[in-house]
């Protein structure tokens, strides 16, 4: 069964459903040293390079020009085995102001059940204020034919 929780049928679209900001942001740190990008790094190799951010309420996350990090998604969505899903890059208003919501990875397995996290990028010379609550990006389900065991190794995943 397909759940979103918390659900607001507002964010309901014809095609898709918005998903909004949480509080928390991972952004990254200064590191002396290349960082290695290869199939033998550890899915959560990201978290010695960061931290964790979780704003007070009514407060923004401000991102600077040329800077990225993470984000993640305030409902969780539960995909059941015969449905995946994408995560569009993000909204046409925001992307006008040089802001990338979801730079790449966007297929989401059949069977997930988790929270999406999303990498977000401000190619601007402004500084961006994210709020939490903001619908920055859209999810597309696609119905499959048959059905898939969820295999990735993302499940369950945190910022």
């Amino acid at each position: 069964k397909l759940v979103i929780e918390p659900f607001d049928q507002k964010n309901v679209g014809t095609a898709s459903v918005d998903l909004t900001l949480s509080d928390e942001f991972r952004y990254f740190i200064h590191h002396n040293g290349p960082v290695p990008i290869s199939d033998e790094a550890g899915a959560k190799d990201y978290q010695k390079f960061s931290r964790i951010l979780k704003l007070e309420e009514g407060k923004p996350y401000y991102l600077g020009p040329g800077q990225m990090c993470l984000g993640i998604t305030r409902e969780k969505v539960t995909l059941p085995s015969n449905i995946c899903a994408l995560v569009a890059e993000g909204r046409s208003r925001f992307a006008r102001l040089g802001l990338s919501v979801h730079i790449t990875a966007s297929f989401i397995n059949p069977g997930v059940n988790n929270q999406t996290v999303l990498e977000i990028f401000n190619a601007s010379s402004l500084t961006l204020a994210l709020y939490p609550g903001t619908k920055v990006c859209q999810m597309i389900f696609m119905t499959m034919e048959g059905q898939a065991e969820y295999s990735g190794i993302f499940q369950g995943q945190a910022l």
